[in-house]
């Protein structure tokens, strides 16, 4: 076993504990019947139990995977994944006019690869802000061995409620893939606008329907269906109900747009997990091939208790969610790249 897959077998094992992997496994892969069943009016499910089955599952082999920071990024033939994430992240740390000593939130800061590049290169101190108990505990890992945790503070609590915080806390914020998982989107958006100053600044990349989905058509519903399952997404919204979000907890929308679309050459933001070759340098891991492959090592080595049962049950599931991201950016209906400036006035 080379040290990747050492590593990889010693962060499954410390994330998964004593689960029975499969049953969870289970329990994600029919959270839409199970959401269905607990309308209207049922209490019975919990979309934020769902996200934490889908983020505690799939963690580990995500940065495995893809990278310490868990989001899509616009690409161009002459970049890397990696390198193409630093742009826009970089973007990002501009748009938002961050500088040394602002206090900033990062709203489901995932493992915290965004927030290390902002306290790398603004200086700004970072609240990260996380629902997930597993990912917290990463992010403040890997700052601390960065050496940015004195740049950091943690809260665990969900974007839906974040009553612990203070109105007018933060000089700026930013939610990168994170509120296209809440149920409701204008609540989300109202508590992130309450706890910004007045005239703060506040990015958002959301995933979302493009202008060419058409409810009516049976393919592209089974795409929607397909990544609202695997990427545990309670509903998928469209540009317009995203700005319309924003705009009705009293944002003020400065710029909106679909940063896949672009003048000069690209590359489509799902080509890794497309493996086509020729257009970007790509890591084998993230590939149709490579999926395949990591698959059947784990079924291997599940048999002789080098990783932990289930592991293969996870990346299969995550395997048919790559088919499904790639199927709804070859159709042109879905994009993860919608990303908005919204200012809450002074």
């Amino acid at each position: 076993m080379n040290s990747g897959s050492l590593n990889l077998s010693r962060s499954m094992r410390r994330a998964y504990r004593d689960w029975n992997v499969n049953s969870r496994v289970a329990r994600l892969n029919n959270w839409v019947d199970r959401s269905r069943e607990g309308q209207p009016g049922s209490r019975s499910y919990d979309h934020t139990e769902t996200v934490n089955d889908y983020y505690d599952l799939c963690n580990e082999l995500m940065q495995f995977g893809w990278n310490e920071s868990l989001h899509f990024a616009p690409l161009t033939p002459e970049e890397t994944l990696e390198e193409a994430i630093v742009r826009h992240q970089r973007l990002m740390i501009e748009r938002l006019r961050l500088q040394e000593g602002m206090r900033i939130v990062d709203i489901g800061c995932g493992v915290g690869g965004p927030m290390r590049r902002v306290a790398r290169e603004s200086g700004a101190n970072v609240v990260c802000l996380n629902n997930n108990r597993q990912q917290l505990d990463e992010a403040r890992r890997r700052n601390l061995e960065a050496g940015l945790d004195h740049k950091a503070e943690y809260i665990r609590c969900s974007f839906m409620d974040m009553s612990a915080i203070e109105a007018d806390s933060f000089d700026a914020g930013y939610a990168i893939e994170s509120t296209c998982h809440a149920p409701d989107k204008e609540r989300a958006f109202a508590e992130i606008f309450r706890v910004l100053k007045p005239g703060a600044l506040f990015w958002g990349q959301e995933m979302c329907m493009t202008e060419t989905f058409d409810p009516d058509d049976s393919r592209h519903r089974a795409i929607k269906d397909a990544l609202m399952l695997g990427i545990a997404l309670n509903d998928i919204a469209t540009f317009s109900e995203v700005n319309r979000a924003l705009e009705s907890v009293g944002f003020d929308v400065i710029e909106a747009m679909n940063r896949d679309v672009k003048d000069g050459p690209s590359t489509p933001w799902y080509q890794p997990m497309e493996g086509q070759s020729g257009t970007l340098r790509n890591a084998f891991r993230r590939t149709p091939l490579g999926r395949k492959a990591i698959m059947a090592g784990l079924r291997l080595a599940e048999t002789v208790k080098l990783f932990p049962q289930g592991s293969a049950a996870v990346v299969r599931f995550m395997d048919r969610t790559a088919e499904a991201y790639v199927a709804g950016g070859k159709t042109g209906i879905f994009s993860p790249l919608y990303c908005f400036l919204a200012r809450k006035p002074g």
